[in-house]
């Protein structure tokens, strides 16, 4: 076994890496950012060194770097995690011409599975079923136009080099093509450093289901169950499970042998991932094959009982796999959320913040928290926006939902938009319970997730300024002092104080009048009479006979009331202040911090309402800025290549009318 190892990557996968490792007793060499200067998986390492700025290509993608890091510690292997340069061939071949051990596939079986088209030709030699499509070299956009009108639509195009559904479009006709293509071209030429796709029929109903396989280096491979992994949100995966409802054990051994057969093809040795496309007629599609450590993998270890991050370790040092197919059994149902620092209600659009408040529920044989990130920790616009990986586990897959509900009501955040409140409404859709499952889970039920939940604001709001009442009364010294008290004594009156609030831009007043613990609170007219304490951040109130406890946090003049899995957050003001509406400047600003990657129209340019006139880059997604209405450009701020903040003016837009 390894006595040292670096891990070339960051977030939770790193941390995930280190856990394992030291339970091995190998010490670990981190590495990072800039940005990542006092991330947790630095810490968690035995060292650390610097590599660069926080941009990805001048830092985690610095495989000289990395691997003259390398050397300079005396790791003896690096684990690549997954993204980054997990799937590079080239840097694989590094490691090896360097003497340093690369923790997962040989290079010929990264090379021959990093071109999808390529993929499909060995698959098709081995006797893996495939989806319909082109897969040639040939990329010429009028001949690309060609075969997929030859193909048929819907029609999916994907990068041939890539995954996590970066360069990948759906085309519903054949008008759409030539737009979708560029789109998809420039996504994976920035993502990939290739620009090459693939084509292939776009099924309308599939669920997305993978095998996990394991092999060594003395010709044994085995298959670890599947996943079900169809709740996806722009070709990426919210919601995985195991082992996949509604699929029979004759299923799971065609599927699994067919993923082996894929494996063996390509003499593979390590972790890997088979995805297929499943039908609802029962068959299914070789869709790709991961060479590296899934993001959902922890169901898998869950449900088997398995560590496999040890597995990666074990056979990358020349060991066996430490199970046959025979003795691999499958036990409960496990179900894993992926926790985002993204708006779902604005196109699941990535937030950038400072963590102020992180409270995660408490780990156990049932519930699991898989993280890079602790409380004050910042999201930056330079890396993927997870925060965590939320997965459960209980005897049947009623239950696994039971105990997700009740493990993403205890996850508290603020600080950062999330969506753990969209997460909830997916596990409580009747569909879900019902796995009811393909990969338009989401656009199908649209109207119910995205659908007003039921408002408790005025209840949020009266315990926002109790916290703020007990919250001042325990940071008073002097607390018998009637000059100090923050409950505004006066001589002879009932002593009041008032609580200017907003509220989504929604000004709100509370007033609260207090003889001795007896409060009475009072909003837009209502008296509500109450009691309260406040141990830390759990505040428990009586309100009116209505006893609520809840968690409240205060960063700065935010405060946050959390009421089961909504979050509430108030400004806390003592002056009012205005509002400035400049939507009349005709300005088009940066929904986030990225980078403009392409400029699609000229200064004076007459354009449509709807039309594209630049996109941007961030959070490794691209992200179209459309015309609001008819109208024309005065000025372009940026070009190609600039980078830009949260909030800046791109360009400057007359509207026609």
């Amino acid at each position: 076994m390894f006595r040292k190892i670096l891990i070339a990557n960051r977030g939770e996968i790193a941390c995930r890496v280190i856990e394992t490792a030291h339970k091995l007793g190998i010490r670990c060499v981190a590495v990072y950012s800039e940005a990542d200067a006092n991330a947790r998986h630095v810490h968690m390492a035995d060292e650390a060194f610097l590599l660069g700025p926080a941009p990805s290509k001048e830092s985690y993608l610095r495989a000289d770097k990395i691997l003259e890091i390398a050397k300079l510690s005396g790791a003896e292997a690096v684990h690549p995690g997954y993204g980054f340069l997990s799937e590079n061939e080239g840097f694989a071949q590094a490691c090896a011409e360097a003497g340093v051990i690369f923790i997962g596939p040989p290079v010929p079986a990264i090379a021959a599975m990093g071109s999808k088209s390529a993929a499909k030709e060995i698959m098709t030699k081995a006797g893996v079923p495939l989806v319909p499509g082109y897969h040639g070299d040939n990329q010429d956009p009028t001949f690309l136009q060609q075969q997929a009108d030859l193909v048929g639509y819907p029609l999916l195009l994907k990068a041939a080099y890539g995954g996590g559904g970066k360069g990948m479009r759906v085309v519903w006709n054949s008008g759409e093509f030539s737009e979708a293509l560029a789109g998809a071209k420039r996504e994976a030429l920035n993502g990939f450093g290739n620009d090459k796709v693939l084509m292939e029929r776009y099924l309308t109903k599939p669920r997305h289901v993978e095998i996990q396989v394991f092999a060594d280096s003395f010709g044994n491979a085995v298959y670890l169950a599947e996943r079900d992994c169809s709740i996806q949100r722009r070709h990426q995966k919210v919601i995985e499970e195991a082992p996949a409802p509604n699929f029979s054990a004759e299923q799971r051994k065609a599927m699994g042998e067919a993923a082996v057969k894929a494996a063996q093809a390509i003499a593979y040795q390590g972790a890997g991932t088979v995805e297929f496309l499943f039908d609802e007629d029962g068959s299914f599609y070789f869709m790709e094959m991961n060479t590296r450590l899934q993001v959902e993998h922890p169901v898998t270890e869950m449900i088997t009982g398995q560590d496999l991050v040890k597995w990666q370790l074990l056979v990358a040092s020349g060991q066996p796999l430490p199970l046959t197919q025979d003795q691999i059994t499958i036990d409960g149902h496990a179900i894993e959320v992926r926790v985002y620092a993204e708006d779902p209600d604005h196109d699941f659009l990535p937030a950038t913040g400072k963590l102020t408040y992180l409270r995660q529920p408490e780990a156990s044989r049932y519930v699991r928290v898989d993280t890079g990130v602790v409380e004050n920790d910042e999201v930056s616009p330079f890396y993927d926006p997870m925060i965590a990986k939320l997965i459960v586990w209980d005897e049947n897959r009623d239950r696994a939902i039971a105990r997700m509900l009740r493990a993403l009501d205890d996850y508290r955040i603020a600080g950062v938009k999330n969506n753990l409140n969209f997460l909830t409404r997916l596990v409580e859709q009747p569909a879900f319970a019902k796995a009811e499952l393909d990969t338009h889970f989401i656009e199908r039920h649209k109207e119910s997730l995205f659908a007003p939940g039921q408002s408790e604001t005025e209840q949020a709001s009266l315990l926002a300024a109790l916290y703020l009442l007990l919250k001042e009364r325990s940071d008073n010294v002097d607390d018998q002092s009637p000059w100090a008290l923050c409950s505004g004594w006066r001589l002879n009156e009932v002593p009041t104080v008032s609580f200017p609030l907003i509220y989504q831009d929604e000004s709100r007043l509370v007033s609260i009048s207090s003889e001795g613990k007896q409060l009475s609170l009072t909003q837009q007219g209502v008296i509500t009479p109450a009691t309260a304490s406040l141990q830390g951040d759990e505040l428990q109130a009586n309100l009116n006979g209505h006893q609520v406890k809840v968690r409240v946090s205060q960063y700065q003049d935010i405060v946050s009331v959390f009421i089961k899995h909504q979050r509430y957050d108030f400004i806390y003001q003592t002056q009012v202040q205005t509002q400035v509406d400049d939507s009349a400047a005709g300005s088009l600003t940066a929904p986030m911090n990225g980078t403009i990657v392409a400029v699609m129209v000229e200064k004076g340019a007459l354009v449509s309402a709807g039309q594209t006139l630049l996109v941007m880059e961030a959070m490794k997604m691209e992200y179209s800025i459309k015309a609001p209405k008819d109208g024309v450009v005065n000025q372009l701020f940026y070009a190609a290549g600039d980078l830009v903040k949260d909030g800046a003016q791109l360009l400057d837009f007359t509207p026609a009318d």
